[in-house]
């Protein structure tokens, strides 16, 4: 009996012997069999285990909320067409022109400066060291200088109503000016105090005596015009790189600041000369004889 019972074949599973739904319905709508319950997607089907069993039917997702997308979000196709700028309201910026040899150039041209700066260096040695010199005549006696003594009398004799302030004035403007213009430090300042102060002394050599007398005569004018035209050109032009003011802009850029010092340095001049020493410097050139 054991072994009869063991020999009876065991009746066929419904799923051995019935087709799925799937299956049905993939034989029906194309006439042939399926070799796979993915050859129709759309459908429902069901798996098998090894042993026979059919497992859990589950459903192909179709739509956003199965697929478990959140519908509010853009897709990346539709935030790639359409560009967003979360953290600024203002577009980006444009990009920088493509003619970059024009600007190399530019600044190549702006950098080539040949032998400018040493030709500048040379002027504010010259124009300088000359107020130096004069100054410490004036302050020390130095190379067969009057000192400040001989240098009072003479403002005194010459006119000037405030002698010792006048010497004072004058020592300070040449020695304090000649020896910044060598250094190339604060240098327009330093070029207007001694054009202030070369121009209240052309004013005087030109008044010491009637007519205006430039190379010749007590009151000649020629040194005094040339110091004053160096030292104007040295606030228009700048003291160059070779100084200690070479990180400044007007040491190589001077603009309106330079013209403005200019502009200051005649008036500081004409009001000195008309406060201490009054009378018309003028007098003897031309229509002011």
């Amino acid at each position: 009996m054991t072994d009869k019972t063991k020999d009876t074949p065991e009746p066929p599973r419904m799923a051995d012997s019935a087709p799925s739904t799937a299956v049905q319905s993939a034989v029906s709508s194309t006439g042939r069999g399926v070799s796979s319950p993915f050859d129709s997607p759309t459908e429902q089907f069901e798996r098998v285990d090894p042993s026979g069993r059919p497992r859990l039917r589950k459903d192909v997702p179709r739509t956003d909320d199965e697929l478990g997308l959140d519908p509010e979000v853009p897709s990346t196709a539709e935030t790639k067409a359409v560009p967003t700028y979360d953290y600024a309201s203002i577009p980006p910026a444009a990009a920088p022109p493509s003619d970059t040899g024009t600007l190399r150039r530019r600044r190549t041209a702006e950098n080539r400066r040949g032998t400018l700066d040493l030709g500048l260096l040379l002027l504010r040695l010259v124009v300088g060291g000359t107020f130096l010199y004069h100054g410490l005549q004036k302050l020390t006696g130095w190379f067969h200088g009057p000192g400040l003594d001989g240098t009072r009398e003479m403002m005194e004799r010459g006119g000037w109503d405030h002698p010792t302030l006048s010497t004072i004035l004058v020592t300070a403007g040449e020695v304090g000016g000649g020896t910044l213009l060598i250094l190339g430090l604060a240098t327009p300042l330093a070029a207007g105090a001694v054009l202030a102060v070369v121009l209240d002394a052309w004013a005087w050599k030109q008044g010491m005596a009637p007519g205006f007398q430039y190379k010749a005569g007590q009151g000649a004018v020629e040194l005094e015009s040339i110091l004053a035209g160096a030292a104007t050109a040295i606030i228009l032009t700048g003291p160059g790189r070779y100084s200690f003011d070479v990180k400044r802009g007007w040491a190589t850029r001077p603009h309106m600041g330079s013209f403005t010092v200019l502009l200051l340095a005649i008036a500081a001049a004409v009001g000195t000369y008309w406060y201490l020493h009054g009378g018309n410097p003028l007098t003897g050139i031309g229509p002011f004889d």
